[in-house]
């Protein structure tokens, strides 16, 4: 008995320094890949410094102000040259990250990609443009992290079709901005490189999964960013930064995470519910030029899974009137009052513009939320996203999630059952995941993928009975404080929908939270005055001057409609 209990206690210590020791390299990981990050932002400072010395007369305001469309003819024109333009993007960069952590990494083969456009008699569409990408989109030599350290390990080989498309047409790529861990938030934190801030609020989120670009471009250290958006990772950012920001129909601009470890991209693989990748920008006109850019030969050559369908300049440059769907409340999570009163002012703004405007209901949002969208992702359980998560350390954000989709089917099924009273509520607002329906065979798989379909047809049969051309609809907001995104994973219905429809969709700033607005959301009660909506009253205040959006939405492989929407809600929001 001596000897059983002796070798019990000798494997259960054997056991306890096995972890310590796998907890102690996940860290030392962590903090090579800091200290690599913080090197190579001393080479970007350092680099900047010596422009400086060489060139000290440059009007870093007045560059730093000039929208896109403006700034890349005055670089076509040779008013202004890449080099200095590139070195004054560089210099605000670090500014702005030294305020919101919103870098991951400084690409020091931008000074290369310099020295190649400047080679080159041919100017394409974005000559010397800076631009910063979201930190999985694959560029040669450097990681695609998605904050996991199993990502640490492995060096893109070559760059993503997106990444050369951009270089073809003139752009210089020269940071990777941060994200949550997963990428499954719509914060942005992870535990290697930390939690990035809102630039116009500290104690703000900037939205997520595309929040290093949001807060980039929002400070001001980038003009225009590549992030990506399977439900609402480009839009949130954009509503809680007071930016403009498109998600294309998923396959108009393809791409694939093509990372050597391959969870690290398997949950944005999934189907029926694609991932989009789209640019972000402080203007509308900014995103046309991008996506102009991109719809290119270049980019149906490299990647012939996308469809060759060009920029159509006739549709986004068009004034016709339009028919436009419009709703403040998807029926499912009740926003705050500032995010519907942004859809009421602009619906009324269009209607005097002479627009048509039609009240149109998007069908079954909750069946959609967690029957269509949740039950994708958690089809297993959540065992495939868990996975991920072997031999890291989970993001405090993501604990609870994680640790609920960690428990026992058994554990599920007795917590279902002594729940079942609460059961509608806890699946309209889904506060915890094991409360979410999955698919228990394959048949009931391939039943949930073609009611996916049968949804998308009914929802398109309703808009065409309206006769609609565009929808205007609200998207969530204002920015939260940081840490709530992970207590409130459902809020995101308002953008989430159009993942699932694969529809084209795009956010605008339009107003700024009021002290008016404020004083209203104390009333907010939500949908049932639950802990849930009064979560997401705490989430939400303390919010006044920040950005207030608006969604616009068009029909799948109709961007330019989409895009030129946006620019009519644009110009009027800032003609009042």
């Amino acid at each position: 008995t001596s000897a059983a209990l002796a070798l019990l206690g000798s494997s259960v210590a054997a056991l306890v320094v096995w972890k310590w020791l796998g907890k102690k390299m996940i860290q030392k990981k962590m903090e090579e890949a800091r200290r690599t990050r913080d090197e190579g932002m001393k080479k970007m400072a350092k680099a900047v410094q010596q422009f400086r010395e060489q060139v000290p007369s440059v009007q870093t305001d007045a560059i730093l102000s000039l929208p896109l469309l403006e700034l890349t003819g005055r670089l076509r024109e040779g008013s202004l040259s890449p080099r200095t333009v590139l070195y004054t993007y560089l210099e605000k960069a670090l500014e702005v990250t030294r305020q919101t952590n919103c870098l991951r990494h400084f690409i020091p083969e931008c000074e290369e990609q310099l020295r190649e456009i400047e080679r080159h008699k041919e100017k394409g569409l974005l000559y010397g443009i800076p631009v910063s990408i979201k930190d999985h989109i694959g560029h040669k030599g450097h990681l695609a992290t998605c904050g996991l350290v199993r990502c640490l390990g492995t060096v893109m080989e070559e760059d993503s079709v997106l990444v050369k498309v951009l270089k073809r047409q003139g752009a210089i790529p020269f940071a990777m901005t941060n994200v949550p861990q997963s990428l499954f938030s719509y914060d942005c934190s992870n535990p290697i490189f930390g939690q990035t801030l809102n630039p116009f609020n500290p104690q703000k989120s900037p939205g997520g999964s595309s929040g290093g670009e949001g807060a980039l471009i929002a400070g001001g250290g980038s003009i225009l960013g590549i992030g990506s958006d399977i439900g609402g990772s480009i839009r949130l950012p954009s509503s809680f930064c007071g930016l403009c920001g498109l998600k294309p129909t998923a396959e108009r601009l393809r791409w694939c995470v093509a990372h050597p470890s391959a969870e690290c991209g398997c949950l944005l693989s999934s189907h029926p519910v694609p991932c989009a990748v789209g640019p972000m920008a402080r203007d509308v006109d900014s995103l046309a030029l991008c996506m102009k850019a991109l719809l290119c030969q270049e980019m149906f050559q490299l990647d012939p899974s996308v469809p060759p369908i060009p920029f159509n300049e006739e549709v986004f440059s068009s004034s016709s009137p339009l028919r436009v769907g419009y709703y403040d409340t998807d029926g499912y999570f009740p926003l705050p009052p500032c995010m519907r009163r942004a859809v009421k002012e602009t619906r009324r703004a269009l209607q005097a513009a002479g627009h048509q405007l039609v009240p149109f209901s998007p069908p079954r949002v909750p069946y959609v939320m967690t029957e269509l969208f949740l039950k994708t992702f958690f089809a297993d359980g959540g065992r495939a996203w868990v996975d991920v998560f072997t031999g890291d350390i989970v993001d405090p954000h993501l604990k609870p999630q994680v640790n609920s989709c960690k428990m026992p089917r058994l554990v599920k099924k007795l917590l279902a059952l002594l729940l079942k009273p609460l059961q509608f509520l806890l699946l309209l607002k889904l506060k915890d995941v094991a409360m979410i329906p999955t698919c228990r065979s394959v048949k009931e798989m391939w039943n949930h993928h073609h009611q996916i379909q049968v949804y998308r047809s009914q929802f398109i049969a309703r808009w065409k009975e309206l006769q609609l051309e565009v929808v205007l609809c609200p998207v969530l907001g204002p920015a939260f404080t940081t840490g709530y995104p992970g207590k409130l994973l459902t809020a995101i219905s308002s953008t989430m929908l159009y993942n699932v429809l694969n529809f084209p969709a795009g956010v605008v700033p339009v107003s700024t939270v009021t002290e008016a607005d404020e004083e209203e959301l104390k009333l907010y009660q939500g949908c049932c005055d639950d802990p849930w909506d009064r979560t997401l009253k705490q989430a939400v205040s303390g919010a006044v001057g920040l950005p207030v959006a608006v969604q616009c939405v068009a029909l799948p492989w109709q961007e330019e409609l989409c895009l030129r929407f946006m620019k009519e809600v644009e110009t009027l929001s800032r003609d009042k």
